[in-house]
């Protein structure tokens, strides 16, 4: 059946997603020193990377939520170190802003303008960045995150939410990532088709069932779906 829509994948698959959490932790961190210096001493960036995996770990019912466990997070640190707790949302909102500046893949931005020329495209993604903060909100028709959906990917029901949206029947949508479980096997239960961001050149090993398109970046999926303009198209 033809393809007549697109959801998309965002971290690792429009950008790569560590070095954005590294910066967001190390502004943060500066911040904190600032204006809370004894959470910052107390908790520096790899302690208070093991106070949200024990928050995580803690709290199941919240694992969708990587918003929620930030800031159960900084409570915790500055309750902890005896700081002002109502200094919660001005530090999250420093590290939300850091972490929604991104570097996108070089090939990421013309791709996303040739693919939303063709297709509408959803974002679907389990973590929390902000479509208009990184500035490409125009590209994307609408945005499912697992922390408003209530449940992740690889969840059926996240990407069924997406064909609803779409009004499509699920064989019609193309889900694009690069997470082999969280991405392919989650839409190929849904019943999409898919496509495998595999920029490392892996060997496809978690099912019997393959991706429906293998790409090393998303100008090879344009490539491939037929979505060149007339500039790109034979060019060298």
């Amino acid at each position: 059946m033809l393809i007549r829509a697109l959801t998309l994948d965002l971290d690792d698959t429009l950008w790569p997603v560590w070095p954005t959490i590294i910066r967001a932790e190390e502004t943060l961190h500066a911040w904190l020193a600032e204006h809370a210096p004894r959470t910052a001493q107390r908790y520096p960036i790899a302690a208070m990377r093991q106070l949200r995996d024990r928050i995580a770990n803690e709290r199941p019912e919240i694992a969708h939520d990587f918003t929620e466990q930030r800031r159960l997070t900084l409570l915790h640190a500055l309750r902890d170190s005896g700081e002002d707790a109502t200094l919660v949302e001005p530090a999250y909102e420093v590290f939300i802003a850091a972490r929604n500046v991104v570097d996108l893949y070089p090939e990421a931005g013309a791709a996303l303008e040739q693919l939303a020329a063709r297709y509408p495209i959803g974002a679907l993604t389990n973590g929390n960045a902000d479509l208009v903060r990184i500035g490409i909100d125009r590209h994307f028709t609408f945005h499912i995150g697992a922390r408003e959906h209530g449940v992740p990917k690889p969840h059926v029901s996240i990407f069924q939410a997406a064909c609803q949206r779409l009004a499509l029947a699920p064989e019609q949508v193309l889900h694009v990532g690069d997470d082999p479980e969280l991405d392919v096997i989650g839409a190929q239960g849904a019943g999409m088709r898919t496509a495998w961001i595999n920029r490392e050149g892996a060997r496809w090993q978690w099912s019997p069932r393959e991706p429906d398109y293998t790409v090393r970046s998303l100008d090879e999926l344009v490539q491939q779906l037929g979505c060149e303009t007339p500039a790109t198209q034979g060019s060298p």
